[in-house]
């Protein structure tokens, strides 16, 4: 499944959703919590539902509110009767709350005939408690496939005033680079950009948080999802040498050699499978525009 692009979409605004059919985003995520007032938190449930039952080619995930809300049980049970993709849990900080979320999940499938971990988790990583324990949340449950940042909340949390370059996330962002990997999880998705006028920060943003070890990144705005799809995609140049990386040195490996050269550069392993990393994303692409969905 490609994962540049997550789309927040309010789960209380029909519009909105029903555009999100069409979007450019790789995963949908319908919004129960921050994007919905109070009053409305039970009729965004309901119309996330009916969505669930109408949606479009992307993925949809739905995020649900935090664990210690009077909300979220009720939430996790009609979400999980319309067959989501997988739930993004906001203001993760331990192990507990993902496994506890995972128990509830593994009682809603046997209800609705679900086949056991069909549904899975996106912990969004939003506080200095829920950073410290990033490790032990990604590998919480199986049904972890990668971690999200939240660094408006995290920001607010741990009293951080990020300037352009956003050198005081750097620590953050290579934390969950590498607790998510340490557990065995995908690349995490990194925070939204709030400016929806300018693409051009998005995608600075987005370089640097590439560039930190992240695969994606959350989004506001359909507009959004381009910018986000280009930056966290390789390049054809990129797909063309990695396409030549990988079979020169697979044929030195049939032929018993380790490490090759390639135009004057060293191939060895990790060079070998970064070349496979950006053949396999390459190959879901070219799926994704076979299906209808260029992403661009």
């Amino acid at each position: 499944m490609l994962m540049r692009s997550w789309l927040f979409v309010p789960g209380n605004h029909e519009r909105r959703l029903e555009k999100s059919k069409q979007t450019a985003a790789d995963v949908v995520i319908v919004d129960l919590e921050d994007a919905v007032p109070v009053r409305e938190k039970e009729r965004a449930r309901e119309m996330a539902r009916a969505h669930l039952a109408s949606r479009g080619p992307a993925p949809v995930f739905v995020r649900v509110n935090a664990l210690t809300t009077r909300w979220c049980l009720d939430d996790v049970r009609e979400i999980s009767a319309g067959r989501p993709d997988g739930i993004v849990l906001p203001k993760a900080e331990g192990r507990d709350a993902v496994a506890e979320l995972d128990g509830w999940l593994s009682a809603h499938e046997a209800e609705f005939g679900l086949p056991l971990g069909s549904i899975r988790i996106v912990p969004l990583i939003e506080t200095a408690l829920g950073m410290h324990q990033a490790y032990e949340v990604a590998a919480a449950s199986p049904r972890v496939i990668c971690l999200a940042f939240g660094s408006l909340d995290f920001c607010n949390d741990v009293n951080i005033r990020p300037g352009e370059a956003e050198l005081e996330l750097l620590y953050a962002r290579s934390q969950l680079a590498v607790a998510s990997r340490a557990a065995g999880v995908g690349a995490p998705i990194d925070t939204v950009y709030a400016d929806v006028r300018d693409p051009e920060g998005l995608a600075s943003q987005a370089r640097l948080a590439k560039n930190c070890g992240f695969g994606g990144k959350l989004c506001i705005h359909p507009d959004q999802a381009p910018v986000v799809n280009g930056v966290f995609s390789p390049t054809p140049a990129e797909i063309e040498e990695a396409e030549r990386i990988v079979a020169a040195y697979e044929a030195a490996l049939a032929a018993g050699e380790g490490a090759i050269q390639l135009d004057g550069k060293m191939i060895d392993v990790p060079v070998a499978e970064r070349a496979r990393k950006i053949v396999a994303m390459s190959r879901l692409m070219e799926q994704r525009a076979k299906d209808g969905r260029s992403g661009e």
